[in-house]
């Protein structure tokens, strides 16, 4: 009687040209996740957020978006690892960060659209050295010692004045000299058009949002190519969703690229889901309920987390194909932020 090993590989080597390893199952890769320090996401997530891929975190404001992503962030930095913030829309706050436990002296903050004196970039904000508006000097000519020009175009004004000194006896223009030629003046017609309205295009200034995106997808490019960090946070959240979804999907993809080559990640905060299908996590956020002791102290806020994209998910093996739908698993949870005036819990 033949083996069930024996019938495997003759049906293997059957459909070889058609599906090869039919009968083999898919060996599986294990990704490498990176925890976050608050258990209800991380045993959402099976771990944390994946390393090597790009992470969105998607919600309104008081969603729990920055929260999150410094608690992340604060773990990271207590692992002794360097992380950098791009701040498009200028809205960290050191002083909360240090409260939640990020080092500093580990996070590279880098803000768009700011100056050194903290107010908005503009086209005139840099200064030029005083020595570039001075004259130059003086250089003397054949007869000064130094250098100067050809003695044929210094001798240009000889005859001229030489004439000087003769005007009172000469009455009209000598012969030898060739006498100027007087431009005829060209005839211009006035034309009257009518009055056509133009619509005139005026440069964007780098205090707009699209040129700040540009300058934060520049720096993010930077740092992922130069390398060296193992997180990199891309705040949009204050970005209206019109101005993000500009970016194009070739920037995500290059990012992508770059990610799962220097195996970092890549925490993007936008209130709209800008990635698409670069993104190997999408995670939505949405306030539930604020919390208080008493009726007047408040004390923190609870927000509800649902998984949206999740590219790395666990595949369920299924010999018999069912005619029913499957049950779907859980795939939201619940936490909570405390102030700083509660105490630890």
């Amino acid at each position: 009687m033949t083996s069930a090993s024996a019938i495997r590989r003759q049906v293997e080597a059957g459909l070889a040209n058609r599906i090869p390893s039919a009968l083999t199952p898919a060996p599986r890769i294990i990704r490498e996740t990176a925890a976050t320090s608050i258990c209800g996401i991380d045993e959402l997530l099976r771990g944390g957020l994946p390393v090597g891929a790009i992470s969105e975190i998607v919600g309104p404001e008081c969603s729990g978006r920055t929260s999150l992503a410094l608690a992340f962030v604060a773990q990271m930095t207590e692992a002794g690892k360097v992380c950098a913030w791009v701040d498009a829309s200028d809205s960290l706050h050191p002083e909360s960060a240090a409260a939640i436990g990020v080092n500093l002296s580990r996070l590279l903050w880098v803000r768009c659209g700011v100056t050194e004196e903290g107010g908005q970039m503009s086209e005139k904000s840099f200064s030029v050295p005083e020595k570039y508006f001075a004259p130059p000097p003086v250089k003397k000519g054949l007869h000064g010692g130094g250098f100067g020009p050809h003695p044929r175009s210094e001798a240009k004004g000889l005859s001229e004045a030489v004439s000087g000194f003769f005007q009172a006896e000469m009455t009209g223009p000598r012969c030898a000299e060739p006498q100027p030629r007087k431009k005829r003046e060209k005839e211009s017609f006035e034309v009257v058009r009518s009055p056509v309205k133009s619509v005139s295009r005026k440069p964007v200034s780098p205090g707009k949002p699209w040129a700040r995106i540009e300058q934060a997808l520049r720096v993010t490019d930077l740092l992922l190519q130069a390398g060296g960090f193992s997180t990199i946070v891309m705040d949009m959240g204050e970005i209206a969703p019109e101005h993000a979804s500009r970016v194009p999907l070739a920037t995500w993809f290059r990012y992508r690229a770059a990610v799962e080559r220097s195996q970092a990640v890549l925490l993007l905060l936008t209130q709209h889901a800008c990635a698409k299908s670069s993104a190997g996590l999408v995670l939505r956020l949405e306030a539930s309920n604020v919390l208080a002791e008493g009726s007047t102290v408040f004390s923190g806020m609870e927000y509800h987390a649902e998984v949206a994209r999740d590219r790395f998910a666990p595949a369920a093996a299924q010999v018999v194909v069912s005619m029913r739908k499957p049950p779907q698993s859980e795939r939201s949870a619940r936490w909570q932020s405390r102030t700083c005036w509660t105490g630890r819990r």
